[in-house]
């Protein structure tokens, strides 16, 4: 499988990007400066050519057109995208403090970039073969794990949860995988060091969900990374 997966240079993203190339997949990893993602680059000198480097900034609407022109002409189809690329912004701030600023930066790259990112690879992805498309969500998006806090992060991610489920309804009936994925609390860069999960399982169930090796129940589109469903 041809596979896209975005904020591929640490954290879930490096471990997907891991996981993808040791199960054979083709993986184009996208970064916003590949000359400076070390332990992608280190990971590519492992699997040779099953990992291809490739620019992408989620917040750049030009960025993603000409990385979209590149996967055209290096790939010329796609089977499956992971929009993973996100930012946790003003955790501390309760609403009185939020910044509107850092605001619209979450909902720039949590919600935008994976619209825009979908928006122009869809050509590549109708050329596929049992397509997937995950977008990488958190139980701060449900409505029923709502809470005081993350106010740019929790509402961005519930919007990601909301198209998740348009592109579900469009497209499951053409037989694509389409699911927003809780990968649960994970020890990366945003994570934490003391999260209770970790990041390469993760990954392996996220796989498994591209490769249909776990199918979540009908209907259900916001899971978690084993496949069972998640309240709303």
């Amino acid at each position: 499988m041809n596979l896209l997966i975005t904020g591929a240079g640490r954290g879930l993203g490096l471990q997907l990007t891991r996981e993808a190339a040791e199960r054979g997949h083709t993986v184009w990893a996208g970064v916003r400066a590949p000359a400076s993602a070390g332990k992608l680059k280190e990971l590519q000198e492992k699997h040779g050519d099953a990992i291809r480097l490739l620019t992408l900034d989620v917040e750049d609407e030009g960025s993603i057109v000409q990385a979209a022109q590149e996967l055209t002409h290096q790939a010329g189809v796609l089977d499956g995208v992971i929009n993973n690329a996100a930012v946790l912004l003003g955790r501390e701030q309760k609403l009185e403090s939020v910044s509107l600023e850092e605001l619209e930066q979450s909902f720039r790259v949590n919600l935008y970039g994976p619209i825009a990112v979908a928006k122009y690879i869809m050509p590549l992805l109708r050329k596929g073969e049992q397509q997937a498309i995950i977008n990488i969500s958190s139980e701060a998006g449900g409505f029923a794990g709502a809470y005081d806090g993350d106010y740019g992060y929790a509402l961005s991610k519930s919007g990601l949860n909301m198209f998740t489920a348009q592109l579900h309804k469009a497209l499951t009936p053409q037989g694509y995988a389409v699911y927003a994925v809780h990968p649960g609390w994970i020890r990366t860069d945003m994570g934490g060091a003391s999260a209770p999960g970790d990041a390469g399982e993760a990954a392996k169930g996220i796989l498994d969900l591209i490769e249909r090796k776990v199918i979540p129940p009908e209907g259900a589109f916001f899971i978690n990374a084993d496949g069972s469903p998640r309240a709303l």
